[in-house]
């Protein structure tokens, strides 16, 4: 069943989009009630997606593309008429591009949790409310549940490839987990298997400050007038310097401050160039993003773990069918390459690749040509087997 957009909803504070504004390229599909791996049902659960090329008459040619924390299924094309930015991965969908129209039929959805259309702490709860701090806990194998329920009512059986980097990543490797049967290949690029004691630590404090934010409410400011911007903002400087490396900053800002006056300490010395890069990336998101879907999927990524209540790692992965291509990038501080390492290994049958970047985590979306390499390269080899056997790549 389609949703039906009311026209006469208003914005929100908070960034996230509602009935009533511009749809852009989406399209959206309820997909009823979605138990949850933590026990409760999330109900009504509605996801936004976009679509890119023709679906083949044997509906053998689809690609899912999945997309990180802060992205949604604005894959690529312009920012307006309701799409708060460009495509994150610009070039990447297109005649002629790594995932070529004319062969592929591309897929990418809005992200349980998020705030781009798919169900969210900023949709409306049954009682009318929007669900705020009452939203559940969810994880990663519930957001490619959703994304498995969209596919079947799209009359999608099978997908020829799943891609993803970062938090998409997780989830093209949990997709290879969870549906071995309808998974030909898994591009996983920049991202893990599980969360580790680092990255955790490394949220927890992006999670305190939005909390810590007097604006947050417990997670109910929608109809306050207010938004926990300032705790948003913060999140995201934290975030930002472990998506680069230490000597790309060193060697783009250097240590001289710029003129005017400091408006964070109230000096007259003026910011370093490196404070206004992360206060322009602190404000960029904070107009874009809900600070609620940045908890809750964060949260989801923390608990992230393909092994969880399947016999540990190594048994999960080894049940995986797919053609699997592991791609880390080499000076990746936050998903580092030891992780990919280990993720190839246990895979029955794994290409593994790299991304040379100056760019660290962030190189897996700026590294375009690159990367373009690799998709093609995955897409060109053979698929996995339905009977579990795995051909020599």
């Amino acid at each position: 069943m389609t949703l039906t957009v009311d026209p006469r909803g208003t914005r929100h504070t908070g960034g996230a989009w509602r009935p009533g504004d511009p749809v852009g390229r989406r399209s959206f599909l309820t997909i009823g009630d979605l138990p949850l791996e933590l026990g409760r049902i999330l109900p009504d659960v509605v996801v936004a997606y976009e679509t890119w090329g023709t679906l083949s008459t044997a509906r053998d040619n689809v690609v899912l593309v999945e997309h990180a924390l802060t992205g949604d299924s604005h894959v690529v094309g312009p920012a307006g008429d309701g799409h708060s930015s460009p495509g994150w991965w610009e070039g990447l969908i297109g005649p002629g591009c790594p995932l070529d129209t004319r062969t592929w039929f591309v897929v990418a959805a809005n992200v349980l949790g998020g705030c781009q259309g798919t169900t969210g702490p900023a949709s409306r709860a049954p009682d009318g409310r929007p669900w705020g701090g009452r939203f559940p806990a969810i994880t990663i194998r519930d957001q490619v549940r959703a994304e498995a329920s969209l596919l079947q009512r799209l009359g999608i059986s099978r997908l020829a490839a799943v891609i993803g980097g970062s938090m998409g990543g997780m989830r093209a490797v949990e997709w290879a987990a969870s549906y071995p049967e309808r998974v030909e290949r898994s591009i996983v690029l920049a991202s893990t298997a599980y969360a580790t004691a680092d990255q955790i630590a490394w949220c927890q404090p992006q999670l305190l400050a939005i909390r810590q934010d007097p604006a947050f409410a417990g997670g109910d400011y929608y109809d306050t007038g207010r938004s926990p911007d300032a705790g948003l903002g913060l999140a995201r400087r934290i975030a930002q310097i472990t998506y680069r490396t230490d000597l790309e900053l060193d060697e783009r800002f250097g240590r001289e401050p710029q003129h005017g006056e400091n408006p964070f300490v109230g000096a007259d010395r003026g910011r370093f160039a490196v404070e206004s890069y992360l206060d322009h990336h602190a404000g960029k998101l904070a107009r874009r993003f809900d600070a609620n879907s940045y908890v809750v999927l964060t949260e989801a990524m923390n608990f992230h773990d393909v092994g969880r209540g399947r016999g540990g790692l190594a048994a999960a992965l080894a049940k995986v069918t797919a053609a699997c291509t592991v791609v880390s990038v080499d000076t990746d501080r936050l998903y580092p390459p030891r992780l990919s390492d280990e993720l190839a290994s246990l895979l029955p049958h794994a290409v593994r690749a790299t991304i040379s970047s100056p760019h660290g985590h962030d190189g897996f979306l700026l590294e375009a040509e690159q990367v373009g390499l690799v998709i093609r390269a995955a897409l060109q080899g053979p698929a996995g087997r339905r009977d579990g056997h795995r051909p020599e790549c």
